[in-house]
């Protein structure tokens, strides 16, 4: 394609750096910028569009690595240890007690172990994560595709998206959630991570599970999956926007 997109990662490396001189320490600060949400909003349905368009004709992949050239300091953000006492529980068994659901307009609700998860067939990637306050680091991802799981369930007629259900309770406003559509859903890099660098998924990092979506910003990669439910729509979901950020007025798309 020889038009360039207006993609986040442009649009935010304006605010972050060049003539702006601001630096944001973490998400919730970009919100508070005068302007930043109705730029970025634009450069949502840029990039969302210009990448459908592409989709129809093939499926693009997140640039891969060697293993050289993983990152030593890759930062964890957002929650780095959820603070309910269920999930403290799960924590001290190294997980053996825990449960990911998959439900909501699936023909076969799941509950599987984390046992029962690194029993299916895994994909391993080794890629870039590039966060919303405009830091990147690579790394070696191994888990389930998205993908298994939603065939093992039988995605019912009218689900249009994925929604995460997480542990993590942020500033006490409920707990996370983030979602994602089918075509992201079903693409090949997008998996359910248990393992970091050739190690089990540490806590900082999102343990037991997390979402790995490899053409999106950082902040749709949620971490601490709980459950992943099906659904039609997200509008009674929080504030409607379909994730955490979302309701804080973050675009939902974040297509790099």
């Amino acid at each position: 394609m020889t038009r360039k997109l207006l993609t986040r990662r442009s649009a935010l490396t304006g605010l972050i750096g060049g003539g702006s001189g601001l630096l944001l320490s973490g998400c919730e600060r970009i919100v508070q910028i005068p302007g930043a949400l109705s730029m970025l909003e634009s450069a949502e349905q840029l990039s969302q569009h210009g990448q459908r368009l592409v989709l129809r004709q093939t499926t693009p992949l997140a640039r891969e690595y060697p293993r050289s050239e993983i990152s030593k300091n890759f930062k964890a953000n957002g929650t780095t240890r959820p603070q309910s006492e269920d999930y403290a529980r799960l924590a001290m068994t190294q997980f053996a007690d825990y449960r990911l659901k998959v439900d909501g307009l699936v023909a076969r609700p799941l509950e599987l172990s984390l046992a029962q998860i690194r029993e299916l067939p895994s994909r391993t990637q080794i890629t870039r994560h590039d966060c919303v306050e405009g830091w990147s680091a690579i790394g070696e991802w191994t888990g389930v595709p998205l993908s298994t799981l939603l065939q093992m369930a039988g995605l019912g007629n009218g689900t249009r998206y994925i929604v995460f259900h997480c542990a993590d309770n942020l500033a006490g406003q409920g707990l996370y959630y983030e979602s994602i559509d089918l075509v992201d859903a079903y693409h090949p890099q997008t998996i359910m991570a248990y393992a970091m660098n050739g190690q089990t998924l540490p806590i900082p990092h999102g343990a037991p599970l997390r979402l790995r979506v490899e053409r999106q910003l950082g902040y749709k990669m949620a971490k601490y999956v709980m459950r992943i439910e099906a659904v039609e729509s997200f509008a009674a979901m929080g504030r409607g926007r379909g994730g955490f950020w979302e309701d804080q007025g973050y675009e939902w798309y974040a297509g790099i």
